[in-house]
């Protein structure tokens, strides 16, 4: 196993987001959010559906940019997942 991890968003039935991390097959994970394998935020709001993964080489990076992504407002998520990367400083807000 390398020492890098994969960053996704799911869409969930809802229509929020969800963004989390792992270090093994992103579509394994996803599977694992629509078994309700762990609980969690997804378990209600099943199905869920891949709408943006990427991998960083360093683990610590993936969590670094994970929990950025997740103080972001959803409009700024949509631009991630469009992947108009460069949208996301105009989208930024102050909080």
């Amino acid at each position: 196993m390398s020492d890098g991890a994969y960053v996704y968003l799911l869409r969930c039935a809802d229509g929020s987001y969800y963004t989390g991390i792992t270090r093994r097959s992103v579509e394994e994970r996803v599977s694992e959010h629509n078994a309700g394998t762990f609980g969690g935020y997804t378990t209600r709001r099943r199905p869920v559906t891949l709408v943006f993964s990427d991998h960083f080489g360093r683990i610590t990076d993936a969590i670094a940019f994970e929990r950025q992504v997740k103080g972001w407002s959803r409009a700024k998520k949509e631009a991630l997942i469009r992947r108009e990367f460069d949208a996301l400083p105009e989208l930024a807000r102050r909080r």
